[in-house]
């Protein structure tokens, strides 16, 4: 509820905002969980769109491409960590003598235009 005071001042008073609180704290817990499927599903879906589009020569590339978490499964890194497959970078981006046809890229970017849609449900399944 506002009332004004004077000109252009007002003044706001909340009412059971101390209640929300508490019911946030309860919720933290499942909304972590929450994150982490959601961050876990994104992951999944940029490695296998990646597989899909990864040139494949000897199907080295496509194989050993990989999901790597953070402890608390909070961020993740898709990609290749193996030395032996540096030249995934030379696919991706291309070289003098090589076109680029980028696969990792491109499915980073689908996955952004469709993650904040996937935190969105988890986050209204838990508040239903």
């Amino acid at each position: 509820m506002a009332r004004r005071r004077g000109r252009g001042g007002a003044t706001v008073r909340i009412v059971g905002l101390e209640q929300l609180r508490a019911r946030l704290a309860e919720l933290e817990p499942e909304l972590i969980e929450a994150s982490k499927r959601t961050v876990e599903a994104a992951a999944e879906a940029v490695r296998d769109e990646t597989r899909q589009n990864v040139r494949v020569k000897t199907g080295n590339l496509r194989n050993k491409v990989g999901i790597h978490y953070s402890s608390d499964h909070l961020k993740a890194s898709v990609g290749w960590k193996d030395r032996a497959d540096w030249y995934a970078a030379a696919q991706e981006f291309g070289t003098k003598s090589i076109p680029a046809q980028p696969a990792l890229g491109p499915a980073m970017e689908a996955e952004r235009a469709r993650f904040e849609a996937r935190l969105r449900a988890e986050v209204e399944r838990i508040l239903r």
